[in-house]
Protein backbone atom coordinates (compact mmCIF):
# COMPACT_ATOMS: atom_id res chain seq x y z
CA UNK A 1 0.00 0.00 0.00
CA UNK A 2 1.59 3.27 -1.09
CA UNK A 3 1.96 6.26 1.15
CA UNK A 4 -0.12 9.23 0.14
CA UNK A 5 0.45 12.96 0.50
CA UNK A 6 0.39 14.37 4.01
CA UNK A 7 -2.24 16.95 4.91
CA UNK A 8 -1.15 19.00 7.89
CA UNK A 9 -3.96 19.19 10.45
CA UNK A 10 -5.49 22.45 11.54
CA UNK A 11 -4.63 22.95 15.16
CA UNK A 12 -6.15 24.49 18.22
CA UNK A 13 -9.55 26.10 17.94
CA UNK A 14 -11.07 28.63 20.28
CA UNK A 15 -11.18 27.69 23.92
CA UNK A 16 -13.53 29.49 26.27
CA UNK A 17 -12.66 30.66 29.79
CA UNK A 18 -14.11 27.51 31.37
CA UNK A 19 -12.25 25.06 29.14
CA UNK A 20 -9.74 24.05 31.81
CA UNK A 21 -12.53 22.35 33.76
CA UNK A 22 -14.15 20.58 30.79
CA UNK A 23 -14.47 16.84 30.34
CA UNK A 24 -12.38 15.69 27.38
CA UNK A 25 -14.37 13.48 24.96
CA UNK A 26 -12.69 10.30 23.77
CA UNK A 27 -11.60 11.64 20.39
CA UNK A 28 -11.49 15.35 21.18
CA UNK A 29 -8.67 15.46 23.69
CA UNK A 30 -6.65 17.78 21.47
CA UNK A 31 -9.50 20.00 20.32
CA UNK A 32 -8.66 19.75 16.61
CA UNK A 33 -11.55 20.88 14.38
CA UNK A 34 -12.46 18.68 11.46
CA UNK A 35 -11.70 14.99 11.04
CA UNK A 36 -12.36 12.82 14.09
CA UNK A 37 -10.32 10.07 12.46
CA UNK A 38 -7.29 12.34 12.22
CA UNK A 39 -7.65 13.37 15.85
CA UNK A 40 -8.02 9.73 16.86
CA UNK A 41 -4.68 8.96 15.19
CA UNK A 42 -2.95 11.94 16.84
CA UNK A 43 -4.33 11.08 20.27
CA UNK A 44 -3.46 7.43 19.63
CA UNK A 45 0.21 8.11 18.91
CA UNK A 46 0.54 10.37 21.95
CA UNK A 47 -1.05 7.78 24.21
CA UNK A 48 1.01 4.97 22.71
CA UNK A 49 4.26 6.93 23.01
CA UNK A 50 3.35 7.99 26.54
CA UNK A 51 2.55 4.42 27.56
CA UNK A 52 5.40 2.55 25.86
CA UNK A 53 8.02 5.06 24.70
CA UNK A 54 8.80 6.67 21.36
CA UNK A 55 11.17 4.06 19.93
CA UNK A 56 8.93 1.00 20.55
CA UNK A 57 5.93 2.80 19.03
CA UNK A 58 5.21 1.90 15.40
CA UNK A 59 2.42 2.44 12.91
CA UNK A 60 1.26 -1.07 13.80
CA UNK A 61 0.97 -0.31 17.52
CA UNK A 62 -0.77 2.99 16.82
CA UNK A 63 -3.33 1.19 14.66
CA UNK A 64 -3.80 -1.50 17.29
CA UNK A 65 -4.55 1.20 19.87
CA UNK A 66 -6.91 3.19 17.65
CA UNK A 67 -8.63 0.32 15.82
CA UNK A 68 -8.05 2.00 12.45
CA UNK A 69 -6.71 0.60 9.18
CA UNK A 70 -3.33 1.37 7.62
CA UNK A 71 -4.98 3.31 4.81
CA UNK A 72 -6.50 5.72 7.34
CA UNK A 73 -3.05 6.39 8.76
CA UNK A 74 -1.29 6.89 5.42
CA UNK A 75 -4.12 9.07 4.12
CA UNK A 76 -2.97 11.60 6.72
CA UNK A 77 0.68 10.97 7.58
CA UNK A 78 3.79 9.77 5.75
CA UNK A 79 5.22 7.82 8.69
CA UNK A 80 5.44 7.65 12.48
CA UNK A 81 7.81 10.59 12.75
CA UNK A 82 5.57 12.88 10.70
CA UNK A 83 2.55 11.78 12.71
CA UNK A 84 4.27 12.52 16.00
CA UNK A 85 5.39 15.95 14.81
CA UNK A 86 1.76 16.85 14.08
CA UNK A 87 0.57 15.26 17.32
CA UNK A 88 3.18 17.11 19.34
CA UNK A 89 2.20 20.42 17.75
CA UNK A 90 -1.47 19.70 18.43
CA UNK A 91 -0.77 18.71 22.04
CA UNK A 92 1.35 21.76 22.82
CA UNK A 93 -1.18 24.02 21.11
CA UNK A 94 -3.91 22.47 23.27
CA UNK A 95 -1.98 23.09 26.48
CA UNK A 96 -1.21 26.67 25.46
CA UNK A 97 -4.88 27.29 24.69
CA UNK A 98 -5.99 25.85 28.04
CA UNK A 99 -3.49 27.97 29.96
CA UNK A 100 -4.27 31.16 28.05
CA UNK A 101 -8.02 30.71 28.40
CA UNK A 102 -7.76 30.08 32.13
CA UNK A 103 -5.49 33.09 32.61
CA UNK A 104 -7.54 35.44 30.43
CA UNK A 105 -10.25 36.02 33.03
CA UNK A 106 -7.71 37.47 35.49
CA UNK A 107 -5.89 40.79 35.46
CA UNK A 108 -2.90 40.41 37.81
CA UNK A 109 0.20 38.31 37.17
CA UNK A 110 -0.14 35.99 40.15
CA UNK A 111 -3.76 35.12 39.40
CA UNK A 112 -2.96 34.57 35.73
CA UNK A 113 -0.08 32.25 36.58
CA UNK A 114 -2.10 30.34 39.17
CA UNK A 115 -4.99 29.81 36.76
CA UNK A 116 -2.89 28.99 33.70
CA UNK A 117 -0.50 26.66 35.48
CA UNK A 118 -3.41 25.03 37.28
CA UNK A 119 -5.11 24.31 33.95
CA UNK A 120 -2.00 22.60 32.60
CA UNK A 121 -1.53 20.52 35.76
CA UNK A 122 -5.19 19.53 35.66
CA UNK A 123 -4.75 18.32 32.08
CA UNK A 124 -1.78 16.20 33.19
CA UNK A 125 -3.93 14.66 35.91
CA UNK A 126 -6.51 13.70 33.29
CA UNK A 127 -4.15 12.68 30.51
CA UNK A 128 -0.83 11.51 32.02
CA UNK A 129 0.11 9.43 28.98
CA UNK A 130 -0.30 12.40 26.67
CA UNK A 131 1.66 14.48 29.16
CA UNK A 132 4.44 11.90 29.19
CA UNK A 133 4.62 11.93 25.39
CA UNK A 134 4.79 15.71 25.27
CA UNK A 135 7.21 16.28 28.16
CA UNK A 136 9.34 13.14 28.51
CA UNK A 137 9.44 11.29 25.18
CA UNK A 138 9.98 14.42 23.09
CA UNK A 139 13.73 13.95 23.57
CA UNK A 140 13.64 10.89 21.31
CA UNK A 141 11.46 12.45 18.63
CA UNK A 142 13.90 14.59 16.66
CA UNK A 143 14.71 18.23 16.16
CA UNK A 144 11.36 19.74 15.16
CA UNK A 145 9.45 18.79 18.32
CA UNK A 146 12.44 19.87 20.41
CA UNK A 147 12.49 23.24 18.63
CA UNK A 148 8.76 23.64 19.28
CA UNK A 149 9.31 22.80 22.94
CA UNK A 150 12.07 25.41 23.16
CA UNK A 151 9.74 28.04 21.68
CA UNK A 152 7.07 27.20 24.25
CA UNK A 153 9.55 27.30 27.13
CA UNK A 154 10.72 30.73 25.93
CA UNK A 155 7.13 31.97 25.83
CA UNK A 156 6.51 30.76 29.38
CA UNK A 157 9.80 32.26 30.57
CA UNK A 158 8.86 35.64 29.11
CA UNK A 159 5.50 35.50 30.87
CA UNK A 160 7.13 34.62 34.20
CA UNK A 161 9.39 37.66 33.95
CA UNK A 162 6.37 39.96 33.55
CA UNK A 163 6.23 39.71 37.35
CA UNK A 164 8.84 42.48 37.38
CA UNK A 165 6.18 44.94 36.23
CA UNK A 166 4.13 44.31 39.39
CA UNK A 167 6.92 43.73 41.92
CA UNK A 168 7.99 46.40 44.38
CA UNK A 169 11.08 48.32 43.36
CA UNK A 170 12.87 46.94 46.42
CA UNK A 171 12.55 43.36 45.16
CA UNK A 172 14.98 42.87 42.30
CA UNK A 173 14.91 39.27 41.07
CA UNK A 174 18.14 38.13 39.35
CA UNK A 175 18.05 37.99 35.59
CA UNK A 176 18.19 34.21 35.58
CA UNK A 177 15.12 33.91 37.83
CA UNK A 178 12.49 33.22 35.13
CA UNK A 179 14.63 30.55 33.48
CA UNK A 180 15.26 28.92 36.85
CA UNK A 181 11.56 28.93 37.73
CA UNK A 182 10.49 27.38 34.43
CA UNK A 183 13.31 24.83 34.49
CA UNK A 184 12.51 23.88 38.09
CA UNK A 185 8.80 23.35 37.46
CA UNK A 186 9.56 21.44 34.27
CA UNK A 187 12.07 19.22 36.07
CA UNK A 188 9.60 18.24 38.80
CA UNK A 189 6.82 17.45 36.32
CA UNK A 190 9.26 15.59 34.04
CA UNK A 191 10.53 13.50 36.94
CA UNK A 192 7.05 12.49 38.08
CA UNK A 193 5.88 11.64 34.58
CA UNK A 194 9.08 9.65 33.98
CA UNK A 195 8.37 7.47 37.01
CA UNK A 196 4.82 6.71 35.88
CA UNK A 197 2.81 9.13 38.02
CA UNK A 198 -0.84 9.19 36.96
CA UNK A 199 -2.16 11.96 39.17
CA UNK A 200 -1.39 14.50 41.84
CA UNK A 201 -0.04 17.14 39.46
CA UNK A 202 -2.53 19.85 40.39
CA UNK A 203 -1.62 19.25 44.05
CA UNK A 204 1.82 20.65 43.19
CA UNK A 205 0.35 24.06 42.37
CA UNK A 206 0.80 25.72 45.82
CA UNK A 207 4.49 24.85 45.98
CA UNK A 208 5.02 25.85 42.36
CA UNK A 209 3.38 29.21 43.06
CA UNK A 210 5.62 29.77 46.09
CA UNK A 211 8.67 28.98 43.96
CA UNK A 212 7.56 31.37 41.19
CA UNK A 213 6.51 34.27 43.41
CA UNK A 214 9.46 34.22 45.83
CA UNK A 215 12.20 35.85 43.67
CA UNK A 216 9.94 38.72 42.61
CA UNK A 217 7.78 39.45 45.64
CA UNK A 218 9.62 38.00 48.64
CA UNK A 219 8.93 35.25 51.16
CA UNK A 220 5.87 36.79 52.79
CA UNK A 221 3.90 37.21 49.58
CA UNK A 222 5.10 33.84 48.31
CA UNK A 223 3.73 32.18 51.45
CA UNK A 224 0.48 34.10 51.00
CA UNK A 225 0.21 32.89 47.42
CA UNK A 226 0.82 29.30 48.52
CA UNK A 227 -2.07 29.62 51.00
CA UNK A 228 -4.33 31.03 48.28
CA UNK A 229 -3.51 28.16 45.93
CA UNK A 230 -4.11 25.59 48.67
CA UNK A 231 -7.45 27.15 49.51
CA UNK A 232 -8.48 26.95 45.85
CA UNK A 233 -7.56 23.27 45.76
CA UNK A 234 -9.59 22.60 48.90
CA UNK A 235 -12.64 24.38 47.46
CA UNK A 236 -12.32 22.45 44.21
CA UNK A 237 -12.22 19.11 46.03
CA UNK A 238 -15.00 19.92 48.53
Amino acid sequence: MGKQGVAKPQLGGEVGPTTAAESFPAVRKLGIPGSEKQEKILVGILEEVGANGYDPTSVRTILARTGLYRQAFYDNFADKDACFEHAFEAGVTRLEALAEAAAAVHSDWRSKLRAGLGAVLEFLDREPEIGRALIVEVHAAGSRPLQRRAETMKKVTDFIDLARTEADSGNSAPGIAPEGIVAGIHAVVHSRLSTGAKGGFRDLLPEFMYFAVLPYFGAERAAEEMRVARAELERASA
